[in-house]
């Protein structure tokens, strides 16, 4: 145990995800070695982002204005809606270049035994989306792209059948299965079984 700030700011350090008791004291210490102005603007990003940061109203990501980049862009496909837990998962599909449709976050997943239910997701406001229309164009295809672990599956679950009945709308789910460059021997069974029931014809 250190004295006074020192050890306040491991303390809060150590609450970042991802971040252990050694890691936090290391990165206290390090703050303690630089500059002043170093130590301003990081103190100055953390403010921009307490005070400055907020939600897009339509897809729920994190914007610098009312709607995030994304859904304020008119050349994305908006008959097509890509459903996420958290907004970095949006940044995740981006980078593969492959999807041109709006976003969704959920910001979560089900999870009865922490107090998560379908309440406090944006489940509403997601069919809400699906009842109207941007631009006069419908929305004709829900992809949901939420974690293959237990709760994203059990968000899965409940997404397809709450959204099953909608008329003219297909809901798929992202295909799971083995990594690009790995070896057979090292995929466990559920993995291997994924890629074995989403096997595709090669032609």
């Amino acid at each position: 145990m250190f004295e006074g700030p020192v050890q306040v700011l491991i303390d809060e350090l150590g609450k970042l995800p991802g971040v252990g008791p050694k890691s936090a004291q290391r990165i206290a210490f390090h703050l303690l070695s630089v500059e002043k102005t170093d130590i301003d603007r990081l103190q100055n990003a953390l403010q921009k982002v307490r005070d400055g940061v907020q939600f897009c109203t339509v897809c729920g990501t994190v914007a610098d204005q009312e709607q995030c980049r994304i859904c304020a862009d008119a050349r994305r496909d908006r008959s097509m809606i890509c459903v996420v837990e958290e907004a970095k998962d949006v940044q995740a599909i981006e980078r593969t270049r492959e999807f041109h449709g709006r976003y969704h976050v959920l910001g979560g997943a089900l999870d009865p035994l922490s107090g998560v239910g379908p309440d406090q997701l944006r489940i509403r406001e997601l069919l809400a989306r699906l009842g109207t229309s941007a631009d006069g164009v419908e929305v004709t295809e829900v992809i949901i792209a939420t974690d293959p672990n237990t709760e994203g599956e059990a968000t899965a679950t409940y997404l397809v059948r709450t959204m099953r009945d909608l008329p003219g709308l297909t809901v798929t789910r992202l295909a799971s299965g083995l990594p690009m460059g790995g070896d057979l021997e090292f995929a466990d069974e559920l993995t291997l079984g994924r890629a074995l029931s989403g096997r595709r014809v090669m032609s």
